[in-house]
């Protein structure tokens, strides 16, 4: 099984759903699936069995889940596979759904269920025969650049007045903001807020400073425990979330001065809670979703060490992964970004020339997380990688991502 979660963001980059991309089989090792072999289990939906077996608060404890059903999917005991509430389903639909009798019962027998509905891959010249699919939708993904948003917002504000539009593919921060100018759409998914910084801030803010000091110190190969207390002791933020983590470790007695505390959790695992907790206050002026990637992606890599044959490295490939947006973070371009924290040569490779071992790794987290299955299936097969291993590897890291700020 694959699974990845894309974001949908709102105007203020509020993430307000996900689309759940997932897919069963490796076509490259079962090719017969491509042709009519791929109708075997039709039956299954596969982001509701993903759903089903992790628990929707794993993917998301508030946001709304995109499911992609197909023609024959959407006729499947839909209800049945998965007990997640109905108002956190949004059954996302594509072009190969018709405008027939058939599916549009289908469409309203389930909208009775209490699910919405999307629509997506349709091109301006299917809206009119469409019409009794689109006014039963909730939202449609339209290719930003294949609309004149002044035109459908015209043409949807009097057809289909409660329609969501989602504009889809947003390719650059730029884009994003003149959408959001220009208004109409309701929703925007794209990788424009996760694209590589190329030019930046020629300084950082004071409190930005504090935590990159603070970075510093613990990765040092042997840092200071009691300088690094000193420092968490500046930020009032870092300091209750310590106490509150070490509290919970204390039986008798209390903890009495920071340095106490940072001792009681010792070199390793500060070092782990200091690089996690710095990047969340670090991505404080940052869309939620920043903070969210560089975890997931930091845990995604711990988890693949063994699979890429790198058990002994877990600790550095945590850190590339937490450190994979330090450039949107701090607003410079990587080179630059990683002067500013100590990293070794390998992290440093890896996120800057896109060289070293650790490539392998970080290459292979960003085609997954875009729901790359081509570009995935053929590196499993050509390293000889376990799908179901990664498949585990990812929703491991769901799951410790949303349990780490629990209290």
């Amino acid at each position: 099984m694959f699974a990845t979660l894309i974001p949908l963001f709102d105007e203020n980059m509020a993430v307000k759903a996900f689309s759940l991309f997932a897919q069963k089989e490796n076509f490259l090792l079962n090719p017969f699936l491509l042709g009519t072999g791929r109708n075997t289990g039709i039956g299954r939906i596969d982001g509701l069995e993903v759903i089903e077996s992790t628990g929707i608060s794993t993917l998301s404890p508030d946001a709304d889940i995109f499911v992609p059903v197909n023609h024959i999917s959407l006729f499947a005991d839909i209800e049945f596979q998965c007990k997640a509430p109905t108002n956190r389903i949004v059954i996302l639909l594509d072009n190969s759904v018709r405008p027939e009798n058939s599916f549009i019962a289908r469409i309203k027998e389930l909208r009775n269920d209490g699910y919405r509905f999307a629509i997506r891959k349709l091109f301006v010249s299917d809206f009119e025969a469409y019409r009794d699919i689109i006014r039963l939708m909730d939202y449609i993904l339209l290719d930003y650049k294949r609309i004149d948003i002044s035109k459908a917002k015209i043409y949807f504000g009097k057809l289909f007045p409660d329609i969501k539009l989602v504009a889809c593919n947003v390719d650059s921060q730029e884009v994003f903001d003149r959408l959001k100018d220009d208004g109409g759409y309701s929703l925007y998914e794209g990788d424009f807020y996760r694209l590589p910084i190329t030019k930046g801030d020629t300084d950082i803010a004071p409190v930005k400073a504090t935590m990159v000091e603070l970075l510093n110190i613990v990765n040092d190969p042997d840092f200071d425990l009691e300088k690094a207390a000193d420092v968490i002791g500046r930020d009032t933020s870092l300091v209750v979330s310590l106490l509150k983590m070490v509290n919970k470790m204390t039986i008798n007695g209390g903890i009495t001065t920071i340095r106490h505390a940072a001792a009681m959790l010792g070199q390793k695992e500060l070092k782990r809670w200091i690089n996690t907790a710095v990047t969340d206050r670090l991505c404080e002026d940052k869309p939620s979703e920043i903070m969210r990637l560089s975890l997931i992606r930091a845990k995604f890599a711990e988890n693949l060490a063994s699979t890429f044959n790198m058990a002994m490295q877990t600790s550095e490939l945590f850190l590339m992964g937490l450190f994979s947006v330090l450039d949107i973070i701090l607003n410079k371009p990587m080179s630059e970004a990683l002067t500013l924290v100590k990293v070794a040569k390998p992290i440093e490779d890896a996120l800057t020339k896109n060289s070293g071992p650790f490539a392998d790794v970080m290459d292979f987290i960003r085609v997954y997380e875009v729901a790359n299955w081509t570009e995935v299936s053929r590196r499993m097969v050509v390293s000889n990688i376990d799908m179901n291993r990664v498949y585990d590897c990812y929703l491991e890291a769901l799951s410790w991502y949303r349990d780490l700020f629990n209290d």
